[in-house]
């Protein structure tokens, strides 16, 4: 006998958080905290070196001419990836499932996961390879046992990541902005970002990096300033909120201790993985970006890399703070709507549209720079042929993100994160000696000068 609809949801939900449950948290926590350690502690030794190296970015060429992009435009691009509607959407997502302690542990695990940014994007430099053009874990995993069957896993995966969650979700959370403040039909935005990433995808690398380079400072600033009134504004709520958040974290106002432990392990889970979600760190995907500049400096780049981490959870924090400073946290609304309930507070109608706007920017960001590694991976796959089938499948990744059921998306897009965290953290791991002696020989080197 068939399965009907609603059991199909229900084992498929169950089996998520089977996979998703306390072996994966305890698995990634432990993976953070040795790199953090691991290394030093690299996260605070570099953190004012990798402002400097954003802020003060050298002028000296860097690798090879025929590289796709530069370092700079590499941390541009991996910010533009971190930025994007896993912040908007997915914290106010991760409240309605873990409630407010969600926020404290996706900032903890930001913190751990800096060090496993460092860690990917190490080896991505360190193991490039000038004739496959492309880095991550698509190249470092090869020098494991079994590493062309891990390598090729990892990019089949990671192809499906980009074109889902770079993607579909991205469009997905733009269409319920839009929707929310103006109307307007799933299928006129289908259309719509079909031919928006038709005609980006067709300018090839350089107008996808181009794009991406002025997208990115926009949406910085616009959300900053934006956040930062609404947090002003709620000023006399902040210390209640930040108590909430780490007492929520932690207890539960449940009657059985059953459903406590229970409270505390949605929070932390969702915390995690809305934290990995936003800032991508464990993924590899950034390893991709830097692979791609044929760079000789892979520990500057890797402390580099470090701030997009740091960047994308200070921003997924203050989303998280406004929505509950603001009071509306547990209002019965999800994803995007929930974000611009709290926004609503304070700039009223024109919340709808400030939030539409910072989704539209943060989702477009994403989507335009996730272009670059689908791209990437797509030709990798099919050695440098087909690269318009490989453009036209992301246009209709776009399309169905209009159109699908939000959580639908996200529980698939946690599926693949999952794997690809697994195969990513796997291969740090085992060639952890790699990179601490990298770390070794930079630091020699810096007592040296």
């Amino acid at each position: 006998m068939l399965l009907s609809l609603d059991s199909f949801n229900e084992l498929f939900n169950y089996a998520t958080a089977l996979i998703l449950g306390w072996p994966f948290i305890i698995f990634m926590a432990a993976a953070s905290l040795f790199c953090t350690i691991s290394y030093g502690f690299i996260q605070f030794k570099y953190f004012f070196s990798s402002w400097k190296m954003a802020l003060l970015p050298s002028s000296g060429p860097v690798g090879d001419s025929k590289a796709n992009l530069s370092p700079l435009q590499a941390f541009i691009n991996s910010l533009g990836m971190s930025l994007g509607n896993g912040a908007i959407a997915g914290v106010a997502a991760s409240i309605c499932v873990g409630g407010p302690g969600a926020i404290f542990w996706l900032v903890a695990t930001g913190i751990l996961l800096m060090a496993v940014r460092f860690a990917e994007v190490y080896l991505s430099v360190y193991f490039s390879d000038v004739h496959a053009r492309i880095g991550g874990p698509t190249i470092y995993l090869k020098n494991l046992f079994a590493g062309k069957q891990l390598a090729l896993l990892y990019t089949t995966l990671a192809l499906c990541y980009a074109n889902l969650v770079g993607n579909a979700i991205q469009v997905n959370a733009i269409s319920i902005s839009l929707q929310t403040v103006s109307n307007i039909k799933p299928l006129f935005i289908a259309i719509g970002m079909f031919f928006f990433v038709f005609y980006v995808m067709l300018g090839g690398a350089q107008r996808i990096l181009k794009i991406s380079d002025t997208l990115v400072p926009f949406k910085v600033g616009l959300f900053f300033i934006s956040s930062f009134l609404v947090l002003i504004y709620h000023w006399q709520s902040l210390f209640g909120a930040i108590s909430l958040i780490y007492r929520s974290a932690f207890s539960s106002q449940a009657a059985f201790a059953g459903v406590i432990g229970y409270s505390v392990q949605q929070a932390i889970r969702s915390g995690i993985l809305r934290c990995i979600m936003a800032t991508e760190a464990g993924l590899g995907t950034s390893g991709i970006l830097y692979g791609s500049t044929e760079s000789k400096k892979p520990v500057a780049d890797a402390i580099l890399s470090m701030l997009t981490v740091f960047i994308s959870t200070v921003v997924s924090f203050l989303v998280g703070l406004s929505i509950i400073v603001s009071g509306v946290w547990n209002c019965g609304l999800t994803s995007t709507a929930l974000t611009i309930a709290s926004y609503e507070t304070v700039f009223g109608f024109w919340g709808g549209i400030v939030v539409t706007v910072l989704s539209v920017s943060f989702g477009i960001g994403l989507i335009v720079s996730y272009g670059f590694i689908a791209r990437e991976l797509w030709l990798y796959f099919t050695s440098g042929r087909y690269e318009v089938a490989g453009s036209l499948l992301y246009c209709i990744f776009s399309a169905i993100g209009a159109l699908c059921n939000a959580h639908i998306l996200w529980v698939f897009g946690d599926l693949i994160n999952a794997g690809m965290i697994l195969l990513n953290i796997v291969g740090i791991l085992m060639l952890n000696r790699v990179i601490k002696d990298g770390i070794i020989a930079y630091q020699k080197s810096r007592g040296r000068s």
